[in-house]
């Protein structure tokens, strides 16, 4: 559903948002494109258990732990960071897996950076046996396919596709459906531009861009500026941002238009990329430091 927005923008220029994340209560956005048709490969395969990897609070995690359990499968998530193992009570992303029936397994962060060294995964196999694997994010060709599916007739009216970028997939795949009059661009929650050779992997066409000047202080960092917007946004709007990847890239594009970025007319499509089970996580980290939260209804 195409979700138009009711602020003003200057130059004639209209926004609307795709709200991916309306498309499932828990798996929702990008996770449920990416695991659809890994799922369907996992089945016919006769695999019966999913392994991922994931930090604390892992959209991609919790996504994993549900549509394994919908979907019969026993589901073993790497989580990134031993010293978590004792508090997967006080932290609501890796409560929500776990109630899932997701086995968690904890480990260090040098250990984790080995993760898709064929010497780790072959001592994975040997302590749980056969698994169908997941990477971290879900990025691989399968969820590319998944996330060429995101766009469809409707949007052909739309001059520019806006997506926030994690590991890349989300927005291969946009790129890959895109029109030829239509321009992606890409804002990565990430610090610097290294994605663009992960992206350059799964597409050919030519017409997308990174913008690279929103990423807040790099992964999971945010600052009062961006918590205000995102608050301000949900009272205008009534939809909800999370604070790692669309509410970076939806600031960056009103940020954009206001500099007068875009041509005069122009039809701007953002795409929800879902992350809101994320909030709860952050709004504690962010009580911790004595910041503003989200104050956001979810």
């Amino acid at each position: 559903m195409n979700q138009y927005l009711t602020t003003s923008f200057l130059n004639s220029i209209s926004v609307a948002i795709k709200r991916e994340d309306l498309i499932h209560p828990f798996v929702s956005g990008n996770k449920f494109r990416k695991l659809k048709y890994n799922l369907l490969q996992a089945k016919a395969e006769d695999f019966e258990t999913l392994l991922t990897f994931g930090g604390a609070f892992s959209n991609h995690i919790a996504a994993v732990a549900f549509a394994g359990k919908e979907n019969g499968f026993k589901t073993i998530g790497i989580i990134r960071g031993d010293e978590l193992e004792s508090k997967i009570s006080e932290n609501p992303t890796l409560s929500f897996a776990h109630n899932c029936g997701m086995q968690l397994v904890f480990i260090s962060r040098e250990e984790y950076r080995l993760k898709n060294e064929s010497l780790f995964l072959a001592k994975l196999k040997q302590q749980f046996g056969e698994f169908y694997i997941i990477p971290e994010g879900g990025t691989n060709a399968l969820a590319i396919i998944g996330c060429q599916e995101i766009l469809t007739p409707e949007d052909a009216e739309f001059d520019y596709i806006c997506c926030s970028i994690g590991t890349g997939g989300t927005i291969s795949g946009i790129i890959n459906s895109a029109l030829p009059h239509q321009k992606v661009l890409g804002f990565p929650a990430l610090k610097g531009d290294f994605l663009k050779e992960e992206i350059c992997n799964f597409v050919k066409n030519k017409n997308w861009e990174l913008i690279t000047d929103y990423h807040f202080g790099g992964y999971g960092k945010v600052n009062e500026a961006l918590i205000q917007f995102i608050n301000k946004f949900y009272v205008e709007n009534q939809i909800p941002l999370d604070p790692i990847y669309t509410g970076k890239m939806v600031f960056g594009v009103i940020d954009l238009i206001q500099n007068n970025y875009f041509p005069a007319d122009s039809k701007i499509l953002l795409i929800h990329t879902g992350g809101i089970q994320g909030i709860q996580g952050m709004n504690m980290k962010l009580k911790n430091k004595q910041l503003p939260t989200i104050d956001i209804n979810v």
